[in-house]
C-alpha cells in the first residue's frame, strides 16, 4: 500500500513532463516560402548570430523583432529581408521554445553588441507583447506591434498594425490596450489581412480567411513600418 501511495506522486510528475514536452515541440514551423527568404541579395547580408539572424542592410536604424508565440523565428524571414532592403537592419530573435516571454530581455544583448543610430523593437502576436514590456523599460526609439497590444505604459511612438480578418486576436484586449499607448500612436488595419499572415507558417487554429496573400500583406506592412520609421528621423 505504501509503495502505491509512493508511485502516484511520480506518476503526476511524468505526465506533468510530456505535456510540457509535448506542449513546447507542438509550434508552428516555417514554410519553405520562409526559407527561401534566409539567403542573401545584392543589398542585404544575412547572418546567424548568437540571438538569431541579422538581415544587414544599407540602412543606420534597426528593428529587433519577437516572433509570435510558438512559432519558429524564421517564419519571419520574409518580412524581415523585405525591412533590410528597404533600409532597416533587422535583428530576428530566436526565442527559448519558440516563447518570447521566457526572455524577454533578449534585444539587451543586441544593443549592446551591434552599433546603429536608432533602435526599435516590435514583435508579432505574443512576441509584441513580450516587446512591449521591454520597451516600457528601456529608452527607445520605438515599438511596432504586429496583431498585438501593449500590456504596459509606452512612451515610445508606437505602430500598430492587424488585418481586418484577423481571428486570433483579441480585439476586446486591443481596445483597452490604447490607454498604455501615446495619444498620436499609429493603428494601421489592413484590409483582407489575418493573423498569420505576418510570417509564413501556414495556417494558425482559430484564425479568418484572409482575403489577400501573405506576400501582399507582408508587402503592405513592410510599407507601413517603413514610413513608420521615416516619421521618427
Amino acid at each position: 500500500m505504501h509503495k502505491r501511495k509512493r508511485m502516484i506522486p511520480l506518476v503526476i510528475v511524468i505526465v506533468i513532463v510530456l505535456a510540457c514536452a509535448w506542449y513546447l515541440l507542438d509550434y508552428y514551423k516555417a514554410t519553405e516560402r520562409a526559407d527561401e527568404h534566409v539567403l542573401n541579395t545584392a543589398n542585404v547580408i544575412i547572418s546567424e548570430t548568437d540571438y538569431g539572424l541579422e538581415f544587414d542592410g544599407p540602412g543606420d536604424d534597426a528593428l529587433i523583432f519577437y516572433p509570435g508565440g510558438k512559432v519558429e523565428y524564421t517564419a519571419y524571414s520574409a518580412l524581415m529581408r523585405d525591412l533590410a532592403e528597404k533600409g532597416i537592419d533587422c535583428y530576428l530573435v530566436e526565442m527559448p521554445a519558440n516563447l518570447a516571454f521566457l526572455d524577454t530581455d533578449k534585444a539587451d544583448g543586441i544593443i549592446k553588441d551591434f552599433p546603429h543610430d536608432k533602435w526599435y523593437i516590435g514583435g508579432h502576436s505574443l512576441g509584441g507583447v513580450a516587446a512591449s514590456m521591454y520597451a516600457a523599460d528601456h529608452d527607445l526609439d520605438g515599438l511596432v506591434l504586429l496583431a498585438s497590444y501593449s500590456t504596459k505604459e509606452i512612451d515610445e511612438p508606437t505602430l500598430e498594425i492587424y488585418g481586418t480578418e484577423d481571428g486570433v486576436l483579441n480585439m476586446s484586449r486591443l481596445e483597452e490596450a490604447d490607454k498604455y499607448l501615446p495619444i498620436d500612436n499609429l493603428e494601421i488595419e489592413l484590409d483582407g489581412g489575418n493573423h498569420a499572415q505576418f510570417g509564413d507558417y501556414g495556417e494558425q487554429d482559430g484564425d479568418g480567411k484572409a482575403t489577400i496573400t501573405a506576400e501582399e500583406q507582408q508587402r503592405q506592412t513592410a510599407e507601413e513600418i517603413v514610413n513608420f520609421f521615416a516619421k521618427g528621423a
